[in-house]
């Protein structure tokens, strides 16, 4: 049981790093996905 809680913590850590680390380093959605060629009408 000890090692299954462990494992979700580690699971939950690694993500909210893994979210804030890559948003910071400009791999967010919005960034790859939007150009200057992009029109919004």
């Amino acid at each position: 049981m000890k090692a299954f809680l462990l494992s979700c913590v580690a699971i939950a850590v690694i993500s909210v790093a893994a979210y804030y680390g890559l948003h910071s380093a400009g791999f967010s959605a919005s960034d790859v996905a939007s150009g200057s060629s992009v029109r919004l009408d």
